[in-house]
């Protein structure tokens, strides 16, 4: 059982909370056995998984107070898993969310976790955005960046036609997408929006309208109703091909 806050093992643990650890070392962490069983259940092998001795989970026992000294979760963690990061691979021609300057780790979980969801979309992540391996987004994607595998590149390696969302104007969305029919949607942070490169690399643009006076939309938010609305447009077509056929 491990005792010493000097161990090896804990040492490493805590050099990958931090991105450029992870980057240095390719390797990841992730909490709870939640994350555990959804990184096993997509066909990923942990590298170790440290549990708190006494909780009859299989792994390196530690003491629990030192477990809990590890912890990002309020509420600690009975495990903590450490993972390869995966080899970089092109986002290919099916669907994808492109995203730009999302910094914030909570917001770029959610989406990979909606675009798995509701189109087994990839998320490709450009500058400026959280790292999709850290602690906060994984949880918040709730362990589907094990089958989403997000990467990072730039908006020119995504498939097109691709679709840009901005808050201060553009097309209707569901015209958008009935015009175009995007393998791509591209979403920027909350602020500032697309970058201009951005833009120019995008086949058209739309805009999801809200009440005057209101703010714009948190950008998973954004997210989530551009997707469902993507889903529902490629549910009709086949429906109508069907009919049809």
């Amino acid at each position: 059982m491990i005792t010493s806050p000097r161990n090896e093992k804990l040492k490493l643990v805590r050099r990958l909370a931090e991105r450029r650890g992870r980057d240095r070392e390719g390797l990841f962490v992730t909490e709870g056995e939640d994350l555990l069983a959804a990184g096993r259940a997509a066909g990923w092998i942990p590298a170790d998984v440290l549990v708190a001795a006494g909780s009859g989970l299989p792994g390196t026992e530690i003491d629990p107070g030192l477990l809990a000294d590890l912890s990002t979760l309020a509420s600690g963690t009975r495990t903590i898993a450490i993972w390869a990061l995966p080899e970089p691979s092109p986002p290919g021609d099916g669907p994808c969310v492109y995203l730009h300057g999302v910094a914030d780790p909570g917001n770029v979980g959610t989406i990979i976790r909606t675009a798995t969801a509701l189109l087994g979309a990839r998320v490709l992540l450009g500058e400026g955005c959280a790292d999709p391996w850290g602690p906060k987004a994984s949880r918040a994607s709730m362990g589907a960046v094990f089958a989403a595998r997000p990467q990072r590149g730039a908006i020119t390696e995504a498939p097109r036609p691709r679709l840009a969302l901005d808050a201060h104007g553009g097309e209707d969305l569901d015209a958008a997408i009935e015009a175009v029919r995007p393998r791509t949607i591209s979403l920027g942070a909350e602020r500032d929006g697309l970058d201009p490169e951005t833009m120019a690399a995008c086949d058209a643009v739309a805009t999801i309208p809200v009440r005057s006076g209101a703010e714009s939309l948190n950008v998973a938010a954004t997210a989530a109703i551009a997707l469902h609305r993507v889903c529902s447009a490629a549910g009709a077509t086949a429906a109508e091909a069907d009919e049809h056929g």
